[in-house]
């Protein structure tokens, strides 16, 4: 988080005002004995990509992936229940969103094809070469 505690850091030059996000504390599910019934310690975390000042390009990204999280009407929702303190549950989930949105940004360099060279062609037909006679010499002697 920044120092001002308004938005969420994702780079230097990105931020997500948490005025976008919303955070709603939920039953954790699964063992915990009666601590699970009476405190809501998950977290569920809701963050509109459409609607969000993201720039343009990193919403198609985020939209683009294949995420089951990720509804169709452009909602990500993620759910933390890790720990058993809402704080760390929450702290959980805005990093999980602020890992996605970083893996956003970053832009793969482009795939250049490239060919074998005279050398390493001529290497290689000459090994099948050698190992088309060395198969030869297997076959059934014939005598002459």
């Amino acid at each position: 988080m920044t120092a001002d505690e308004t938005s969420l850091a994702i780079t230097r030059h990105l931020n997500i005002p948490l005025a976008e996000i919303d955070v709603q504390a939920i039953r954790a599910q699964g063992a915990g004995g009666q601590n699970v019934n009476k405190v809501s310690s998950a977290i569920h975390l809701r963050f509109d990509i459409t609607g969000s000042s993201l720039p343009l390009e990193y919403k198609e990204r985020m939209l683009a992936l294949r995420d089951r999280r990720i509804s169709s009407e452009g909602v990500l929702v993620i759910k933390a229940q890790r720990f058993r303190s809402q704080e760390k549950n929450r702290a959980d989930a805005l990093d999980r969103l602020r890992e996605l949105v970083a893996g956003i940004t970053v832009t793969r360099k482009a795939r250049r094809a490239t060919s074998p060279s005279k050398n390493a062609k001529r290497k290689r037909m000459d090994s099948k070469t050698r190992r088309g006679q060395l198969k030869s010499l297997r076959g059934r002697v014939e005598d002459g």
